[in-house]
């Protein structure tokens, strides 16, 4: 049976991806309008459990991992996309990585009101300090700095239920959608895959908005989980701001799928 298809546009974003981060800096900083219309679902490689989980439910995870060569490009490709982006990019060195432990805590933090905040310090850990973030020690740092409990987040890949609950769900909707990589957008019935792709989704997301009904005159609230525009490298955040808030997934392959 097929699945019923979101007529929301989705952004399904990556920790572990360059190209997913590049893809969230040029949403953020070419297309406001966009990153406030469309829901924002993590992706994630997932675990055994986590493999386990989607099978029993008749799933897969829809990524099959790349050649050493696809990855020696990447290294280049993204070295040009941040030049010319003006990124000073510093590679991460990811030492037996489990993703659950940066993607999961998004959840929590999503609930707290600190999902976009948590979005931005997590890809700024990352791809402009060159931490480990499958180093609980920093996800506990980031905690700390958007004044989330620290235990909880820290313990988010153990919780048992998160992962059977909204983990689950996530994984799930990202194998319903196809989103065999990343960044991965869709409207409808249509996908989107890579940076390169970013524009031509931006267009069919202001062209629906365009043209359905009270077009115009439709005010566009930020939704929870958009995130705010990203700071310059090295920018902490004013204590007590106030991000948005209703709540509305590898290095990769080159050109996105990352």
């Amino acid at each position: 049976m097929t699945a019923k298809r979101s007529k929301v546009p989705r952004f399904y974003f990556n920790f572990r991806s360059p190209y997913s981060w590049i893809a969230y800096r040029d949403l953020m900083d070419r297309y406001p309008d966009v990153a406030q219309a469309v829901e924002w679902h993590p992706w994630w490689e997932p675990d055994p459990d986590g493999e386990r989980r989607m099978a029993e439910h008749r799933r897969r995870f829809p990524y099959t991992a790349m050649s050493r060569d696809k990855h020696l490009y990447i290294l280049q490709d993204v070295r040009r996309l941040t030049a010319d982006r003006g990124l000073a990019v510093t590679w991460p060195v990811d030492l037996d990585p489990v993703w659950e432990v940066p993607h999961l805590p998004y959840f929590l933090a999503l609930d707290a009101g600190r999902g976009p905040a948590y979005i931005e310090r997590v890809y700024r850990a990352r791809w402009l300090e060159g931490r480990d973030i499958c180093d609980r020690r920093t996800i506990a740092a980031i905690a700390a700095e958007l004044g989330l409990p620290a235990d909880p987040v820290v313990g988010a890949a153990d919780d048992d239920g998160l992962r059977g609950g909204e983990g689950l769900q996530a994984l799930l909707a990202l194998s319903d959608d196809g989103a065999f990589g990343v960044p991965f957008f869709t409207q409808g019935y249509e996908k989107f895959w890579g940076v390169d792709r970013l524009p031509a989704f931006a267009d069919a997301v202001r062209s629906r908005s365009a043209s359905g009904p009270g077009a115009g005159s439709r005010s566009h609230s930020r939704s929870r989980d958009t995130p705010p525009p990203p700071e310059p490298p090295g920018a902490g955040r004013a204590a007590g701001t106030d991000f948005a808030a209703t709540r509305s997934g590898d290095q990769g392959h080159a050109g996105g799928c990352g």
